[in-house]
Formats: structure tokens, sequence, C-alpha cells
């Protein structure tokens, strides 16, 4: 299963992320450091940031406060 955000119809489609972007999101979501997910999902803390950034560039979503709300409305 993806996670694609809904756009209007003259929008293109919104970006899919991978099942391990999905999983930092949600850990992020869940209030838990950097460090903390990535000791959880067996990666190095720079992984994470790297995942991170990559949402947030293929979102175009600037803050981790703006994540967290994504993540919650999409129920992660």
């Amino acid at each position: 299963m993806s996670l694609t955000l809904a756009t209007p119809a003259t929008e293109a489609p919104a970006p899919t992320l991978a099942p391990r972007e999905r999983e930092t999101l949600r850990h992020i979501a869940a209030g838990r450091t950097y460090l903390q997910t990535a000791r959880s999902m067996g990666l190095s803390k720079h992984t994470v940031d790297a995942y991170l950034r990559r949402i947030r560039a293929k979102l175009n979503i600037n803050t981790t406060a703006e994540l967290t709300r994504l993540a919650i409305s999409l129920g992660l």
C-alpha cells in the first residue's frame, strides 16, 4: 500500500512515499527523536535524516510540525 495525498484535478499527482519513508514518518509523528527512530528501525541517525529530507522534498513540507500534522491526518 502506498501513501499518496489527494490533489485537485488540475495539479499533478502527489508523490508516493516508500515504505521506509512512511515508517520513518510514523515514528517522528509519534514524537520519537531521530536517534530513537534510527534505533527502532535498525538504521543510522543519518539515514533517518536522509529519509526525512526526501519526504520533505517530495511533499514540499518544511517543518517537523507539518510532517506530524500530515501523518496524523493520514492516520499514520
